[in-house]
């Protein structure tokens, strides 16, 4: 006897999932960034997270992320526009405002509007010059988003590079970000020294949201043909605190007590699409044109485009069997191996 499998439709779950449903709930309770918040405006704009398409806009002071879908026909709201308000739907016209609830259905407008008119809404908030969401986290409660150090220090200047949509997962991405051994062959046109590849011992050390690491060499960081301030000899420190499961954040510390942090926050549109974020603290050349900071680091981004955008298998194996490793991948080893511990599909993104 022959049985047929009947479709069913969760509207929780993205309708196109490029991840595993396992890896998908899990990945579903961190927070992301998944627009700068100088794009955000009354005007509907969509993006993606984990395969699900979302609509972001405000009203007044309020923050709204919700699922791109009109729930009547699901048309994505980001095709709309914002009449004041609320966003409107560009097919029957419905509207939607405060708390993503429907205010208007110009075809019944004496009708009661009945709950399952309102948008699925995610929690979400302003961190950093970015707007986080997590798929599944309390509105209520606090958002679990990591650190950035000097943030709110008035002594450092706070910049927030453009974002960059990279066509890899977002794993890969992060291990090329906490990687040390690829400086001198990937980097060479900016801060890599080609004649300095050794790569000194360091220590990783596990905490509560995932690893921090030491890293301490030779390799500069000011861009290829500036003097390094006239300290011949200087080590460069290069701290790293990794926040499971994508983000990370680099304090590299300069000549003369000055000091840069990186937060490098791998968005994961889909298992093969990251939107990545990039805010920058400083306690130098705070007078220089932002826009310098901004090439600057758009080209090092660019540089690792070439290597994670071409990486085979282009998902993470986590199990550490599958792949060669040397003792300069410490911090990748550490990242593969908390990652598994936290349950994620030993082919990760797969």
């Amino acid at each position: 006897m022959n049985s047929t499998t009947i479709p069913v439709f969760n509207p929780d779950l993205p309708i196109h999932m490029t991840f595993e449903e396992h890896d998908w709930h899990l990945l579903a309770q961190y927070w992301y960034p998944v627009a700068l918040a100088r794009d955000v405006s009354e005007q509907p704009l969509g993006t993606m997270l984990l395969d699900m398409p979302l609509v972001i806009y405000k009203m007044q002071d309020e923050l709204v992320v919700a699922k791109d879908a009109c729930p009547h026909r699901g048309v994505p709201l980001s095709l709309g526009k914002n009449d004041g308000q609320g966003i409107v739907c560009p097919y029957h016209g419905l509207r939607f405002g405060t708390q993503g609830k429907c205010n208007r259905i110009p075809a019944h407008p004496q009708h009661k509007i009945s709950d399952r008119f309102h948008l699925r809404t995610y929690a979400a908030v302003e961190r950093y010059g970015l707007i986080w969401c997590s798929l599944t986290a309390d509105k209520d409660a606090e958002p679990n988003i990591p650190v950035m150090p000097y943030w709110n220090d008035a002594d450092y200047q706070q910049l927030v590079c453009p974002q960059v949509d990279i066509k890899c997962f977002a794993g890969r991405q992060l291990e090329g970000f906490i990687d040390v051994a690829h400086f001198a062959w990937v980097h060479p046109d900016t801060f890599g020294d080609p004649n300095d590849v050794e790569v000194p011992n360091y220590t990783t050390t596990e905490t509560q949201y995932g690893f921090s690491a030491d890293y301490i060499s030779s390799v500069g960081r000011y861009p290829i043909g500036l003097d390094q301030c006239g300290q011949e000899d200087f080590k460069w420190l290069r701290h790293f605190e990794i926040s499971l499961p994508f983000t990370a954040t680099l304090t590299i510390h300069f000549p003369n007590d000055a000091k840069q942090v990186i937060m490098n926050a791998a968005s994961p549109m889909t298992a093969r699409q990251t939107r990545l974020f990039a805010p920058i603290c400083r306690n130098y050349d705070k007078d220089l044109p932002v826009e310098e900071a901004y090439d600057f680091n758009l080209k090092i981004f660019e540089e690792d485009r070439l290597i994670v955008e071409n990486q085979k298998p282009e998902f993470l194996p986590l199990d550490l069997s599958l792949e060669a490793h040397f003792p300069a991948d410490r911090s990748s080893s550490m990242y593969r191996k908390l990652l598994r511990k936290k349950g994620f599909s030993p082919l990760f993104a797969a």
